[in-house]
């Protein structure tokens, strides 16, 4: 049985990839997942704050004194040609790629285009096979139009796939106007691939404190209807290898985002709340579900679920939303 798939040029052994997330800050984190039967290891993501603010205080301390002699200004390079950002991250891409035997996916979250963009040089210099650029950006004002949202993501985009060379996957939330579009925008802007989708977190608030407090729970697999949704949509529509990345929590939810039309399949919660062992009892029950189905290899069911190959692909537009309308028939009881 076949179960190789290729992502962002990637030759991977099977479709299962852990994303990032806290397990994967050691070594030990990234080759326990590797043991268990990952094909590839997302690492856990850096952000723009941290490197703006390491970048910051380089400045800063090169700036002391820089003044109180002539030569100073003369031996003291800029801050920009000094290698700067969180050494601990490139040292971890370096130690990850000689130990594993497994692509070294690095991670990056950011909002803006600016100087941390050149840090992604330093991480495909440290060894990253591929790099995901995590945009998160919520949008407050109400002056904000959303063409201008979709132009402030593909000008990060191919700020970021202008630096480097290696594959560039971008992981997006589903809040476009035209998703389908958007996707297309991001590929020409130079990615290779697409997560769908990045969660929404949404801070809860406390009623007696008046304080807002961060919110974090488990995803489940309900939430892939979503990423499902759009996988089918843009399989075959878009040049573009896509990621489910919400929902996966089990060998039936991996096979549902292969058949809908992803490369692999990515998740974080249930090795969370179950352990990295759990990888282990998807990949063994993905592959007996492809036995059962007398499946030889993946690609023999990818996409056969997308928009473009099901029986019916109105199902996937309003005529769905129309038939789930009219289908749904109340309990009696609630009309009393």
């Amino acid at each position: 049985m076949n179960l190789k798939t290729q992502y962002l040029g990637l030759n991977l052994k099977n479709p299962l990839v852990p994303s990032a997330s806290p397990l994967s800050k050691w070594l030990d984190g990234m080759k326990r997942m590797e043991d268990a039967g990952a094909a590839a290891v997302t690492m856990f993501s850096l952000f723009e704050e941290q490197i703006e603010h390491e970048m910051a205080q380089m400045g800063l301390y090169m700036d002391l004194g820089s003044e109180s002699f002539a030569e100073a200004t003369r031996y003291l390079p800029e801050p920009a040609s000094y290698h700067r950002g969180p050494d601990e991250y490139l040292a971890l891409i370096a130690d990850a790629q000689s130990t594993l035997s497994i692509p070294v996916i690095a991670s990056i979250n950011g909002s803006t285009d600016g100087g941390w963009v050149d840090y992604a040089k330093q991480m495909e210099q440290a060894g990253a096979d591929a790099l995901e650029l995590n945009i998160y950006w919520i949008e407050t004002s109400a002056y904000i139009s959303g063409g201008e949202v979709e132009q402030r993501y593909l000008e990060i985009v191919r700020s970021v796939c202008g630096t480097v060379k290696i594959p560039v996957a971008v992981k997006v939330s589903p809040y476009f106007s035209s998703m389908a579009n958007m996707a297309s925008k991001l590929h020409t802007a130079g990615a290779g691939g697409l997560l769908l989708f990045n969660r929404f977190y949404q801070p809860d608030f406390d009623v007696m404190t008046k304080e807002l407090r961060p919110s974090l729970s488990w995803s489940s697999s309900q939430e892939m209807r979503l990423p499902l949704h759009w996988t089918a949509i843009l399989h075959g529509q878009v040049d573009v290898d896509i990621a489910v990345s919400s929902g996966v929590h089990s060998a039936n939810d991996v096979a549902k985002a292969l058949m809908a039309g992803a490369k692999v399949a990515t998740f974080a919660s249930c090795l969370m709340h179950h352990g990295v062992g759990h990888l282990t009892k998807i990949l063994t029950d993905f592959t007996e579900w492809m036995a059962r189905e007398e499946y030889e290899s993946v690609d023999q069911f990818r996409g056969l679920m997308s928009h473009k190959r099901v029986v019916n692909p109105s199902a996937y537009e309003r005529a769905n939303y129309m038939k789930e309308l009219q289908s749904f028939r109340p309990d009696p009881s609630l009309l009393r």
